[in-house]
């Protein structure tokens, strides 16, 4: 999926897993719904106080856990994940498409039908047309920054390089203004999921060129852009052109919602924890490591969510730099990490997971093993000690770790800091802000040696969207790169396209797990952690359900409208 946000900073939608079966959430705008945290009404303004700004409010730039939960309010695409309160939670249902989509014999064609009444906010009708062109623009290489899977799935000519540069994408065919055809390079069952990623937005034809869409958006969501003040606050307002009765996964209870932005991550707990005025209507990301022990009493364990993530925090090992390149060096951090240190570091058993592999636990595909074992999770140092004497590195060297200007990253970037100096390594913190963060080690010349980071799938039903993403060499790009270290191994490319081939999804998910296993043999990354995520909704917030660790702004609203 995506890079996981700061701890403080908001939340966002894990978008998961492929499901045979739509699974419909039910519900409308003009009806209640009974959920975790009481039921909601209609009315009222929801607040969302975070400490980061959104990356992009542009969905084809935007590619992080932060961010998904806002598009969820303004934009649509033609299949999405089901309501977190679904029966189904994890099932993939048609949003803008009337229906999953038809697959040819051979896989190769995807066709789907829009459902009649769908408009932009402006009141225009969504056409295929629209459909095509906003994801087009996924192949702009100035704008396309975001989720890649589309630009690596569909048969567009390698020199193809979007609408506003190369005209119509001959991947895509729009027979008439409500069919919208899609042409892969290759079967790729969970299709109908990749069409639920932010890229897979319509727009408008012709517009979203250069930075238009930095400061504003055309909304096909139930809400639309009120005003925006970058690094300060977003305000939204209904989109009047937003039918309910096109829309089964988004309620839309409030109004509106205010986003306020640039709150430190203790003063927003603080303001939760006192719950006094607008703030009975604010809820927030997961609350601080500090702030754990506070939430036992009486009076606030009753609005306490907490919930297990599908999400990977990691040390990415740039292969590419000096002593990296080699793989005993590699495998020897691996061995030196303390993690039961870095666990401390991200808050205690409370707040996470110890993780040895890359694939999580609740992550179809996860594989249990260790290859790099030591008493406690404190690290094996001799052995450590030994790799690097092997790699005629015996006495260390020196390495740069980037890291987010957050507490709980600076704090994990100490304790490795701290584990590696034991076996010799000298690591130098470099402190990034977190909102360029991800743009900037996801950009190759400007990364240094490692990166704490993290990642989550796009859907939960497969590792698919978890190993390549972060290991395919093939991928590699000058910006918006993923795979942070730099992995271009050949048996593991061919590897990787055999199982996307494989049409039985068991198979698939037993090769995934051996995967992870050859993969962590090369020790391109330090698994670190699986986070939870624990919340305090203001007590006025219903609807907060959060299955997989996030959630879902299109089911929560008010108990009370009048409040606050």
């Amino acid at each position: 999926m995506k890079r996981t946000t700061p701890r403080m900073a908001l939340a966002g939608l894990t978008v998961s897993v492929l499901a045979l079966q739509a699974c419909s959430g039910g519900g409308s705008a003009s009806t209640s719904s009974s959920s975790a945290g009481g039921t909601a009404v209609k009315g009222g303004t929801v607040t969302v106080l975070q400490n980061t700004d959104f990356s992009y409010l542009d969905p084809a730039r935007g590619f992080d856990g932060g961010v998904n939960a806002f598009y969820r309010l303004v934009y649509r695409t033609l299949i999405t994940k089901a309501a977190n309160d679904a029966a189904d939670p994890n099932a993939m249902v048609p949003d803008l498409a009337q229906s999953l989509g038809e697959v040819s014999a051979d896989g190769l064609t995807w066709t789907y039908k829009l459902k009649a009444g769908v408009k932009f906010d402006t009141g225009a009708a969504i056409t295929s047309q629209d459909v095509k062109f906003g994801i087009s623009r996924e192949w702009d290489p100035e704008i396309g920054i975001g989720a890649p899977y589309l630009r690596q799935l569909l048969a567009a000519p390698d020199t193809y390089q979007g609408p506003y540069k190369s005209g119509e994408n001959p991947a895509i065919e729009t027979p008439d203004d409500t069919t919208i055809v899609f042409k892969l390079k290759a079967p790729f069952p969970e299709f109908d999921a990749v069409l639920s990623m932010p890229s897979a937005v319509p727009f408008p034809v012709g517009t979203g060129a250069g930075n238009e869409f930095i400061n504003d958006i055309v909304s096909s969501g139930p809400y639309d852009l009120d005003t925006f003040t970058p690094g300060s606050a977003i305000k939204l307002k209904r989109n009047p052109n937003w039918d309910a009765a096109t829309d089964t996964e988004r309620k839309a209870y409030p109004d509106a919602w205010n986003f306020a932005i640039g709150i430190d991550g203790a003063t927003i707990d603080e303001r939760l924890i006192a719950g006094q005025g607008a703030d009975v209507n604010a809820l927030a990301g997961s609350v601080q490591t500090a702030t754990i022990a506070r939430l036992q009493t009486p009076q606030l364990a009753d609005r306490v969510v907490k919930a297990p993530s599908t999400c990977l925090t990691y040390v990415g090992l740039n292969t590419t730099k000096k002593n990296l390149s080699d793989v005993r060096v590699r495998q020897a951090i691996n061995l030196a990490a303390d993690k039961t240190t870095l666990l401390n570091a991200t808050g205690g058993t409370q707040f996470a997971t110890i993780a040895s592999t890359i694939i999580p636990s609740n992550v179809s595909g996860h594989a249990d093993y260790d290859l790099y074992p030591s008493t406690g999770n404190t690290g094996d140092i001799e052995k450590a000690k030994a790799l690097l004497t092997e790699a005629g590195v015996p006495n260390g060297f020196t390495m740069t770790l980037d890291i987010r200007n957050r507490p709980a990253a600076q704090a994990q970037g100490e304790a490795l800091q701290q584990s590696l100096k034991r076996v010799g390594i000298d690591v130098k913190l470099n402190v990034i802000d977190a909102a360029t963060y991800y743009e900037t080690i996801g950009t190759p010349s400007q990364q240094n040696d490692a990166a704490i980071t993290g990642w989550c799938p796009d859907w939960a039903s497969s590792a698919s969207t978890f190993l390549p993403p972060l290991f395919d060499g093939r991928q590699i790009t000058a910006k918006g790169n993923q795979n942070l270290a730099q992995l271009n191994d050949a048996t593991i490319n061919a590897e990787i396209d055999r199982i996307k081939a494989l049409t039985d999804l068991t198979e698939a998910n037993k090769a995934w797990g051996e995967l992870d296993k050859k993969i962590m043999e090369l020790a391109p990354i330090v698994p670190v952690n699986v986070e939870n995520r624990i919340y305090l909704p203001g007590s006025n917030i219903a609807g907060l359900v959060a299955p997989q660790g996030d959630q879902d702004y299109g089911i929560v609203g008010l108990k009370d409208a009048s409040k606050g």
